[in-house]
């Protein structure tokens, strides 16, 4: 579905959703999704934008790559301005510990 949607309206944060939908997929190359996270991670849109090194702490978690995922927490805790969402962010971060 979110590549239908990508070719009708292209956009950084459409490609973000892409890429954590398909890191759910059962036998998902979460490296290959990591590659996708990094890349976006270029687009000026996605600089500030805190749900991307969410997502990458969440595939570096999965990928038992612990101390790369707390820096990406970190820097998801940092960017985000929800107090709900940094508390999130703070126990999956403290998980890692």
């Amino acid at each position: 579905m979110y590549d239908a949607m990508l070719l009708s309206w292209p956009s950084p944060i459409v490609a973000l959703n892409r890429a954590a939908a398909h890191s759910f997929v059962p036998g998902a190359d979460l490296a290959a999704v990591l590659d996708e996270l990094d890349a976006l991670s270029k687009e000026p849109a996605l600089k500030s934008y805190a749900y991307l090194p969410a997502t990458r702490a969440d595939v570096l978690t999965r990928l038992n790559r612990a101390e790369e995922a707390i820096e990406a927490y970190d820097e998801a805790i940092t960017l985000t301005a929800n107090d709900t969402e940094r508390r999130f962010l703070h126990r999956r971060r403290a998980a890692l510990l």
